[in-house]
């Protein structure tokens, strides 16, 4: 007698349960997600960025802005690379008990990209809408339905490390991959302990993050073995009563290289009697 296993199964009913079987799968990470616990209310900020290559060289000059109305806060994440390109994000998130994101805008666009496009994430309606040139240079337009878990991670990376409680394991975590074919990936985040750095004269410490891009299924199995395996990122963030964003290492596009992003300090024109 022959075991009821799924390599006998009639291939309708194999298809059946591979469908089944996934959808248990999904399910089971959409439960598992957990939201990073707000400790810290984000509110109004504008800082000042550079980008550079990590041999030092600038090649933009970024802004983050960043604005609340009751629990809603809205942050713009904007760069102006030398050549022309812009980056350009703008999240909207919640902020109850914990945060969330309602919709995600990635602008990419000029020489700087190899593909430019323009993502957006609506996450109430379950929409990912992703517009792109094409090798031919003709606009394509890719719009999926996702279910979107509650631990997307689209433009808050930073502000989530801020909260994560002393010497506590970071949550598993979501993104939106800005890709001309959207899909999710999982972040996977530890700390590897804390790093010295000086301002003036004064030493200071901030906790190093390592962020690994776990891409899954079948993609993520043949992914290094084409080479399009996202490298490791890398985020510091200062601790104490006011958690700060100090640097991060990290690609901002899909094969790209990483770079530094960093406050940057305000330059002033030397005055005429400084000059005299």
């Amino acid at each position: 007698m022959m075991n009821p296993t799924p390599s006998n199964w009639p291939r309708v009913t194999r298809r059946v349960f591979v469908v089944i079987a996934l959808a248990v799968v999904a399910t089971g990470l959409v439960a598992r997600a957990q939201q990073v616990q707000v400790r810290q209310a984000e509110g109004l900020v504008h800082g000042f960025l550079t980008l550079r290559n990590l041999e030092g060289v600038i090649l933009a000059d970024g802004d983050l802005i960043q604005t609340s109305r009751g629990s809603r806060v809205t942050s713009r994440l904007l760069f102006h690379f030398k050549d022309g390109s812009v980056h350009d994000e703008t999240t909207v998130f919640s902020q109850d008990k914990g945060f969330r994101v309602i919709s995600d805008r990635l602008i990419q666009k000029g020489p700087t990209f190899p593909q430019p496009l323009d993502m957006a994430v609506d996450v109430p309606k379950g929409r990912v809408t992703v517009r792109y040139a094409d090798d031919h240079g003709k606009e394509r337009v890719e719009d999926e339905h996702m279910k979107l878990p509650t631990n997307l991670a689209n433009g808050l990376l930073p502000i989530l490390l801020k909260d994560v409680r002393p010497n506590a394991p970071v949550p598993e975590l979501t993104l939106v991959a800005a890709t001309p074919k959207p899909r999710l990936v999982k972040l996977v985040i530890t700390s590897n302990g804390d790093d010295a750095f000086n301002t003036g004269a004064i030493a200071r410490k901030a906790t190093h993050y390592v962020v690994k891009v776990e891409i899954g299924g079948i993609a993520g199995l043949v992914a290094p073995l084409l080479g399009k395996q996202p490298p490791e990122s890398h985020v510091w963030i200062m601790g104490g009563e006011a958690p700060a964003f100090i640097k991060s290492q990290q690609p901002l596009y899909l094969g790209g290289p990483l770079w530094q992003i960093e406050l940057a300090a305000p330059a002033w024109p030397r005055s005429a009697d400084e000059n005299r």
